[in-house]
C-alpha cells in the first residue's frame, strides 16, 4: 500500500484496508476477552446483561444559566419533554468558590451556568422538582462538597428519604490540575476532601455517585481518544489508592464510582473506546483488591464532543452529535447529554436543547441500536480496534505509574503536556488540509447566515448581590461564625468535614464563605 493511501484513527492507529479473523487476538494485559456475556467480568461488552433491552440510557440535558429562577424554567421544560434526568451548569464563580458579589466574581455570574451562593438559590433551582424523584448530575469539582450539601439540605427540607436520592457529582479535581483549570485548593487537601466525600456518602446518602472521573475535559482540551481513557483511569486509580489508604472498603466505595467521558466523531475508534475501557477499569479494580463485580464495572456518562462543534455553518453539528450519539450507545454508555447545535456560538437555545434531545430518542425509539446488546460485538475492525485502543492506553499508564502516579505525573507537568502536543498536532492537521473539518476548511459558504445568539445579561450580578444582602441580614450571625470556625477546626484536624458543611449551609452559611474557610486551612493552588 503507497503511503499517501494510508489512514489513522484520531489517536494515529493506524486502519488496514480490510480486517479478517488473523485480527483478532487476545485482548493485552486482561486474560480475557470479551468475557462469558455481557454482564459478566471483564465487562467489555457492557455491564447488564440485557442493556437496554431492559432499561434505556438515562437521557440528560447539561443546562443552567443566569439565576436559579430561569435554570428552573428550563428544567421544567427539559422534564416535560421527556429528559429522565437533570444535569446541572454552574457558573465560574460557583465553580471556584466566590459568592456572586465577591470582586473577582465580576463579568462571569450566570455566564457558563448558573449562579448558586445559598442554600435558598438551590431551593428556587429545584423548586416544583421532587429529589427523589430525579436523577441529579452536578459537573462541579473543587467546590463540590459544598453543591452536595446543598443538594442534601434541600432534600432533606423536601422530607425526602436520603437513603433514596441519587445522582452524582463530578468532584474529580486531578483532571482540573490537567486539563479544565478551576481548582481552589492543592492536590493532596483536595484528595482529603473528596476521600471525606466517599466516607460520608458511604451511609449517609448510599445511592449517591461520589465522584464522575472525567475525561471529557480531557479531551476537549486537545488529547486522543487513546490519552482520554489512559489519564481518565490513571485519576480513578489514584482516587482508589487515597480511599484505601483512608481505610475504605473498595467493595463498597468501588460501586459508587462513575465516569464522564467524551463521544466525538470518529464512530468506530469512540465505541472501541468505550469497550476498551471498561474491560481496563476491571482489570485495575481487581488488581486493587476489589472482589465483588459491581466494584468493578465501569459505569459512565457520555456527553457529546464540544470541541467538535463549529461556528461555521452550525446546522451540520446535528449530524455531528447524531454521529457521537451512535458511538456512545454502541459504546454502552449508561447517560448521555446530547449538545445543541449553536453551542460554538452560546449558550443553546430552547430549540437546539429540543433537537439535542430529540436526537437521543430517535437513536432510542427508531434506529434499531437499542434492540440487542453490543450489536458491534464480534465485527474484526471493531474488535482489533478495541484491542489496540487498549494496548496504546496501558502504554501511558504504565509511563504514569513509573513517575508514582497521576497526582505526580500532573505536579510533573507529563499530562499536561501529553495533551498539549496532541492538541497542537490536530490543529496542524486541520489548518494543512490533511484532517477535513466540513464547513471549516473545506465545502465553505461564502456568505453565512448569522444564527442569534442565546445572551445573559450582566444585571444577573446585581440581582445575586441582593439576595446575599437580604441572606446575611436575616440569618443568625453568631450561629454562621460558630460553624465556620467548626469548619476550620475539623479541617485542621482531620476530621471529615462534611456533616459540618451540611449544618453551616442548613444555617445559611454561603458557598464563598465556607470555600474561603478552608482557604485559610488549605491555601491556593497556584
Amino acid at each position: 500500500m503507497k503511503e499517501s493511501s494510508k489512514k489513522y484513527t484520531d489517536s494515529g492507529i493506524e486502519i488496514k484496508e480490510v480486517y479478517n479473523a488473523s485480527d483478532l487476538p487476545k485482548a493485552p494485559s486482561t486474560g480475557g476477552d470479551l468475557g462469558e456475556a455481557p454482564g459478566s467480568f471483564p465487562f467489555t461488552r457492557g455491564i447488564q446483561a440485557d442493556m437496554y433491552r431492559g432499561k434505556l440510557w438515562t437521557m440528560r440535558q447539561y443546562a443552567g444559566f443566569s439565576t436559579a429562577e430561569e435554570s428552573n424554567m428550563r428544567y421544567h421544560y427539559l422534564l416535560s419533554q421527556g429528559v429522565m434526568g437533570l444535569s446541572v451548569a454552574f457558573d465560574l464563580p460557583t465553580q471556584i468558590g466566590y459568592d456572586s458579589d465577591h470582586p473577582l466574581a465580576e463579568g462571569e455570574v450566570g455566564k457558563v451556568g448558573v449562579a448558586i451562593d445559598s442554600i435558598e438559590d438551590m431551593e428556587t433551582l429545584f423548586n416544583g422538582i421532587k429529589l427523589e424523584d430525579v436523577s441529579t448530575s452536578m459537573t462541579i469539582n473543587a467546590t463540590g462538597f459544598i453543591l452536595l450539601a446543598f443538594y442534601v439540605a434541600l432534600a432533606k427540607k423536601q422530607g425526602a428519604d436520603l437513603k433514596k436520592i441519587t445522582g452524582t457529582i463530578q468532584n474529580d479535581i486531578l483532571k482540573e490540575y490537567a486539563a479544565r483549570g478551576t481548582y481552589i485548593y492543592p492536590p493532596k487537601p483536595s484528595m482529603r476532601i473528596i476521600t471525606d466525600i466517599f466516607e460520608w456518602c458511604s451511609s449517609e446518602v448510599p445511592k449517591w455517585n461520589t465522584i464522575s472521573i472525567s475525561g471529557y475535559h480531557i479531551r476537549e482540551a486537545g488529547s486522543t481518544a487513546v490519552q482520554e481513557i489512559a489519564f481518565t483511569l490513571s485519576n480513578g486509580k489514584a482516587y482508589v489508592q487515597a480511599a484505601l489508604e483512608k481505610g475504605l472498603d473498595i467493595n463498597i466505595f468501588g460501586k459508587r464510582l462513575s465516569f464522564f467521558f467524551n463521544a466525538h466523531n470518529n464512530l468506530f475508534e469512540e465505541a472501541a473506546k468505550f469497550r476498551a475501557a471498561r474491560r481496563m477499569w476491571a482489570k485495575m479494580m481487581k488488581d486493587m483488591g476489589a472482589t465483588d463485580p459491581k466494584a468493578m464495572m465501569l459505569r459512565f456518562h457520555t456527553q457529546t464532543g464540544g470541541s467538535t462543534l463549529t461556528a461555521q455553518q452550525p446546522l451540520n453539528n446535528i449530524s455531528r452529535v447524531t454521529i457521537q450519539t451512535l458511538a456512545a450507545v454502541l459504546g454502552g454508555t449508561q447517560s448521555l447529554h446530547t449538545n445543541g447545535y449553536d453551542e460554538a456560538l452560546s449558550l443553546p437555545t430552547e430549540e437546539a436543547v429540543r433537537i439535542a434531545l430529540r436526537t437521543q430518542q430517535i437513536a432510542a425509539f427508531e434506529s434499531g441500536v437499542a434492540d440487542t446488546v453490543d450489536p458491534l460485538a464480534g465485527s474484526y475492525f471493531v474488535e482489533s480496534l478495541t484491542n489496540e485502543v487498549e494496548a496504546e492506553a496501558w502504554k501511558l499508564i504504565q509511563k504514569i505509574d513509573a513517575m508514582g502516579g497521576s497526582v505526580s505525573a500532573i505536579e510533573q507537568g507529563f499530562i499536561q503536556n501529553e495533551i498539549a502536543r496532541s492538541a497542537y498536532e490536530y490543529q496542524r492537521k486541520i489548518e494543512t488540509g490533511e484532517k477535513i473539518i466540513v464547513g471549516v476548511n473545506k465545502f465553505q459558504l461564502q456568505n453565512e447566515q448569522v444564527m442569534p445568539a442565546f445572551k445573559i445579561d450582566d444585571s444577573i450580578r446585581k440581582v445575586q448581590a441582593e439576595k446575599l444582602k437580604s441572606l446575611r441580614k436575616r440569618r443568625n450571625p453568631a450561629k454562621c461564625d460558630n460553624l465556620l470556625q467548626s469548619l476550620n477546626d475539623k479541617a485542621s484536624g482531620g476530621e471529615n468535614i462534611m456533616p459540618v458543611v451540611v449544618e453551616a449551609v442548613e444555617n445559611y452559611c454561603t458557598l464563598g464563605e465556607i470555600a474561603d474557610t478552608l482557604r485559610e486551612i488549605f491555601g491556593e493552588y497556584k
